[in-house]
């Protein structure tokens, strides 16, 4: 496993979990809106598997479940066995995945060694590849959204609403292609710095109002439907 950060508790990030997070090196995507520049790049100080797993063993009975993020970690070769030294551990796992690897997805789904996956959906079907600045094979992205609308793992689908580059429109696309959906969340564009594109960090969020009225135009897609990072 390629691990580019740990951050050792958060209360935020595995909804009802007090977890740690790891994020791996590398992504297929080169979103414009991604505040993690140096781990998709794999600009950054490595952190060796034994540490992580040391560090776990450590805090077992204080810590419930381990978020892997990235970049994208279902390009590590090794993930199904990261997660089965983890689950070993008896942690709670959630995946945080952009969707496009659903036979690895399905793997872990599969032998039970995650618990919950939050997929990334970027943008409508027709503005994939600008949103992410490569070509697209939108059939795996729809396969992973299948898997986990069919599955009886608990997930969240969820979008960042990047002004210029999506709108309303394209967001009530989104909700009408995941329509019967679990939990959709509308995340808030913060211009963190640095991020793939220098350009957007000069971008102002959208209002509390356009996010709000956004959020009543999609909200009957889904079972649960809500606003993150305002």
């Amino acid at each position: 496993m390629k691990i580019g950060g740990i951050q050792k508790t958060s209360l935020l990030d595995y909804p009802d979990v007090i977890s740690a997070i790891i994020w791996t090196v590398g992504c297929n995507f080169r979103c414009p809106f991604c505040y993690n520049k140096e781990i998709v790049i794999g600009n950054v100080q490595p952190v060796s598997e034994k540490e992580v797993m040391s560090f776990l063993e450590k805090r077992k009975g204080m810590l419930e479940g381990l978020v892997i993020s990235g970049g994208e970690p279902l390009m590590q070769k090794d993930i199904s066995d990261f997660c089965e030294k983890v689950k070993k551990m008896s942690y709670l796992i959630k995946i945080d995945t952009n969707g496009m690897y659903p036979e690895k997805l399905k793997e872990l789904i599969d032998k039970n060694l995650i618990d919950y996956v939050a997929m990334d959906i970027k943008a409508s079907k027709k503005k994939y590849e600008k949103l992410t600045n490569v070509k697209v094979n939108i059939k795996k992205i729809e396969e992973s959204i299948n898997l986990l609308q069919n599955s009886k793992i608990d997930y969240e689908f969820r979008t960042t609403f990047v002004p210029k580059l999506l709108t309303k429109d394209d967001i009530i696309d989104i909700a009408k292609w995941l329509n019967g959906s679990k939990k959709f969340y509308l995340q808030q564009f913060k211009p963190n710095s640095p991020l793939i594109s220098a350009k957007l960090e000069d971008f102002t969020p959208y209002t509390k109002k356009e996010l709000a009225d956004t959020l009543e135009e999609i909200k009957s897609h889904f079972d649960i439907c809500a606003v993150r990072g305002i």
